[in-house]
């Protein structure tokens, strides 16, 4: 059941063929564990739970059937019933690099498509010698192990070459999206100290140029531990200085195998951050075995990604996904960058280019898929979609109707991996699997080796009830820290603070009678009305199926000694909201949900504040709406938004 009362789906949408399952890499990983454990497992609940009970020769069976690269030592987990001390393969060490740069062929490592750009092809050789040629400047600057290196950069093979030269060396990667502000940028990278800043001069959005070297200058005077600021001429109009353009700095360096600086499994790798709308950005840092270890779970046991697949994820490399996809280069997979708008000049872009490439794996946003549904695309039609064998959604809730739309208008044979995670693990909780079915509306199975539940109040698993994200069990790529979180308060409080020795996530879910997930949106944005706890997605789910509504945001307003529910919405290009239109939305809602679900207000807005990543920012809604301040509006992609939620006199009433 879901939220409604109604069922979300009992009847599979899609069901993996007995081909299909013997030739994925889950049953492979299965037929290993069952041979060597004498074990009967069957499928793939089956094999979570083995994963779950035993947990430690799991991650090891990780490490083996991976074929990941470094010194395995003989401690596989240290303190493993204690989740904020484990450490996980404590005498192991690693090189992230050395696993992605495995091939050195005439294959292609990286596609790339921009904006009105011609398309490029990058071979895993061509990759290796660029990589050492950066790595050879890198070393020349100084930077060793354990020195930040800072990406200022689009989606574009020389930040995959960037990240690759700098971890070969044992050095952290941090990044951010160029479309960021300059103080936005400044707030992250001032708190993590890099050496060397490597930016793009600019970018292609939308059918124009935008430069950014003003920028790249005012953050280079203003983060005082910035020694050297290297520049790749990304944009042939926009000129760049002989002394930082980073392509005639490489050439002076000789083609020669890249070196790898093996570091401990628990070093740092990546410093992201968080979106920082409600104070600071948490600088979240993630270990270099752990990242290594549940990407390629991920990528091989959940998404079946084998040698020889192209991997397209729409992403921003000031988006974790950006770090995931990069990933892929460990398990032999082709990179497909794009580097632009998703709808210029119009809602097939995407599509032309996984259908030129013979895509196997297309990774998107929930509220792109919804926007290809407003706009009545149908790419099963209009595209050869033969070699796409998976689609991952994340970002927000995917609702039950964009499963509908994905197997009636993209594909009927397809493996629809609705997967949720974040920034925190730079992984995920949630994902999909190959060898098992898609109902309607939920996310296929739990991450293996994670032991992901749901609790109530009262600390208790539950099923078929709603209740908060938490994982009971330690696992490798739990942040190592926070920069700069000196006693480690921070850290503690933002995940293991609400239940003793568990890790709460802060999302708001079900697990389903199909062991499947029903996510419902974040718990901090849950709706307490008469103390009635309800998910913001719920709402979502059904107002922006009406024609009339291009998205919507919801918060609760405190009113009355209780909480009222206020709906904000933004409809489509000349349609006003009046009452008829409001009473519809409000018996939609009665009528899907619960009385308790229809908001007492519905307002019109013509613009919905979001993070850079594309992320609706309610907890920033609400504070406006209680004339409280809110922090970090700079790390909003569009914060004159806030103002339109601002002294509305219809909240007065």
């Amino acid at each position: 059941m879901d939220m409604t009362g109604t069922m979300i789906g009992t009847a599979p949408l899609w069901q993996p063929s007995v081909q299909q399952i013997e030739q994925s890499l889950t049953q492979a990983f299965i037929n290993t564990i069952n041979e060597k454990y004498q074990q009967q497992i069957s499928n793939f609940e089956q094999l979570w739970q083995w994963s779950v009970d035993n947990n430690a020769q799991f991650w090891t069976e990780i490490w083996q059937f991976t074929n990941i690269k470094g010194d395995l030592g003989e401690v596989i987990v240290e303190q493993a019933d204690q989740l904020e001390q484990a450490r996980w393969f404590a005498d192991s060490r690693v090189n992230y690099a050395e696993n992605l740069l495995r091939k050195n062929s005439d294959d292609d490592a990286i596609i790339f498509q921009m904006e009105n750009g011609p398309r490029q092809r990058i071979s895993w050789r061509e990759l290796n010698e660029q990589v050492s040629q950066l790595q050879q400047h890198l070393q020349a600057l100084g930077v060793s192990q354990g020195d930040r290196v800072a990406g200022f950069m689009p989606n574009i093979p020389a930040t995959v070459v960037a990240m690759l030269a700098a971890t070969s060396l044992g050095a952290i990667w941090t990044s951010t999206s160029p479309d960021f502000g300059e103080a936005s940028v400044v707030e992250r990278f001032g708190q993590t100290t890099p050496k060397v800043l490597i930016a793009a001069n600019g970018y292609r959005y939308n059918g124009k140029i935008h430069s950014v070297m003003g920028k790249i200058q005012a953050i280079s005077s203003q983060i005082s531990s910035i020694e050297h600021t290297l520049i790749v001429p990304l944009i042939d109009e926009i000129e760049v200085s002989a002394e930082q353009n980073i392509d005639l700095l490489m050439a002076q360096y000789p083609v020669k195998a890249v070196e790898y600086q093996r570091i401990g499994f628990n070093e740092p790798l990546f410093i992201l951050y968080s979106s920082g709308t409600t104070g600071k950005p948490k600088c979240i840092t993630h270990r270099v075995g752990g990242i290594l270890i549940q990407h390629l779970k991920e990528h091989q046991l959940h998404s079946n990604i084998k040698p020889g697949d192209k991997v397209f994820y729409f992403t921003t490399c000031g988006w974790m996904m950006w770090n995931w996809l990069v990933s892929a280069l460990a398990s032999e997979a082709t990179l497909m960058l794009y580097e632009g708008s998703p709808f210029y000049p119009d809602g097939n872009v995407l599509w032309d280019y996984a259908a030129q490439e013979s895509c196997t794996l297309f990774g998107t946003s929930a509220k792109y898929i919804d926007a290809l549904k407003k706009q009545g695309l149908s790419p099963a039609q209009s595209h050869n979609l033969s070699a796409l064998n998976t689609l991952c959604s994340t970002g927000s809730v995917l609702a039950p109707e964009s499963y509908d739309y994905v197997y009636q208008h993209i594909k009927q044979n397809l493996l629809l991996a609705s997967i949720s995670g974040g920034t925190d693990i730079c992984s995920c909780f949630v994902l999909g699997n190959p060898i098992s079915p898609v109902y309607r509306g939920q996310s296929q199975c739990r991450g293996l080796g994670m032991d992901v539940q749901v609790f109530n109040d009262d600390a208790q698993a539950i099923s078929q009830e709603k209740g908060e994200l938490v994982c009971r069990n330690s696992f490798p790529n739990q942040p190592a820290n926070f920069w700069g979180d000196e006693t480690g308060e921070k850290y503690h409080n933002a995940y293991f603070a609400r239940f003793d020795n568990i890790w709460c996530h802060g999302d708001w879910i079900e697990l389903t009678e199909q062991q499947g997930i029903v996510i419902y949106g974040r718990s901090d944005a849950t709706l307490n009305p008469g103390g009635v706890r309800i998910g913001t997605a719920e709402i979502y789910r059904y107002v922006e199926q009406l024609d009339e509504v291009v998205e919507s945001l919801v918060i609760g307003q405190e009113w009355d000694n209780d909480v009222r529910v206020v709906l904000f919405v933004r409809l489509k290009e000349g349609v006003q909201l009046d009452e008829v239109l409001i009473k519809t939305i409000q018996k939609t809602i009665r009528s899907n949900c619960t009385p308790r679900h229809v908001p007492a207000k519905v307002l019109q807005v013509t613009d919905i504040p979001r993070t850079k990543s594309g992320k609706i920012v309610e907890l920033a809604v609400r504070e406006v709406v209680h004339q409280r301040p809110v922090k970090n509006t700079h790390a909003l992609a569009n914060p004159e938004a806030l103002n339109q939620f601002a002294n509305r006199e219809e909240l007065l009433a």
